[in-house]
């Protein structure tokens, strides 16, 4: 599995509206997107939930490498590309995804923390404790699902999960979810990805 995220941070007086409609009118375009485990539109505003900038920032949980590519080379991406210019894509290898106790709920936040793996780091465990910590935060009130992946170009860490309230606990950034769309969510495998 991939993940998939970027992100567009717009000027502080920025109407968010702009972003709240076009996903209104757009959102639905991927609900049956081949490939695609869920795509979560996520946006940020500027002194909210700790926010120091008004950013939309979609987050992508995808089941194929084909799904992905047919994202990115296809007429959706290049709409908003269109639209605000070409992103910075960024992307990690999946290395566990959990369903939460809030599992068909609708979600209303998203957090994601982002941690660089220490040089020191034995690769093996340091992997392991990251599964483990996607299935301990998989298992708290409110999440729908956590994901833990890894980009191994810059060793970035990132867990990504979503919850059924807008004050998720934990470290990190918080965004607003406006839309999920989960043509192949059942198809996501679960468990560490190894």
């Amino acid at each position: 599995m991939h993940a998939l995220q970027y992100e567009i941070t717009l000027p502080a007086d920025y109407d968010m509206g702009v972003i709240r409609h076009r996903v209104e009118s757009k959102g639905h375009l991927l609900d049956d997107f081949p490939g695609l485990g869920f795509k979560a539109y996520l946006m940020r505003e500027r002194g909210r939930a700790g926010s120091p900038v008004n950013q939309y920032a979609p987050f992508y949980l995808w089941n194929t490498a084909e799904g992905m590519n047919s994202f990115l080379w296809g007429p959706g991406f290049r709409g908003l590309v269109d639209d605000f210019g070409r992103p910075v894509v960024q992307h990690w290898t999946v290395l566990a995804h959990e369903e939460g106790p809030a599992a068909t709920a609708s979600p209303r936040a998203a957090l994601r923390h982002r941690q660089q793996v220490p040089a020191t780091a034995s690769l093996p465990e340091y992997a392991a404790e990251l599964a483990d910590e996607a299935r301990r935060l998989a298992g708290r009130d409110g999440v729908l699902s956590a994901t833990a992946a890894i980009d191994p170009r810059t060793w970035e860490a990132v867990h990504f999960s979503l919850w059924d309230h807008a004050s998720p606990e934990g470290a990190g950034d918080v965004f607003e979810v406006l839309h999920l769309s989960t043509p192949e969510r059942e198809k996501l495998a679960r468990g560490r990805q190894w």
